[in-house]
């Protein structure tokens, strides 16, 4: 195959006449670089806060379940409530103890 005269232009990284110093950039990865303190501490700052947040809907969940619970014992209550003060009302009725002392 005949060689393209274009190519010849472009060294390869296994060519003698690349500097060095383009070999050494190309063969050594570039160190990670630390966050700044400040992306660290806000990154820490939004997990917290969104631990909290989680914290609290958890917390809001159990409240709303336990009204719906105690909301249910309260219609519980007031029905049973109903039922003996008719109970009451009909001893009395029938009772001669409770009757009117105008007769």
């Amino acid at each position: 195959m005949p060689a393209d005269n274009n190519s010849a232009d472009f060294p390869l990284a296994d060519d003698e006449s690349v500097p060095s110093e383009i070999q050494k950039s190309a063969r050594q990865p570039i160190p990670a670089q630390p966050l700044p303190r400040e992306e660290i501490e806000d990154q820490e700052e939004k997990a917290r806060l969104i631990s909290q947040i989680l914290e609290l809907q958890n917390t809001l969940e159990d409240l709303s379940q336990r009204v719906d619970i105690v909301k249910e014992e309260s219609l519980k209550l007031r029905s049973e409530n109903q039922v003996l003060g008719q109970y009451i009302q009909n001893l009395m009725a029938s009772s001669s103890v409770f009757h009117p002392a105008n007769k």
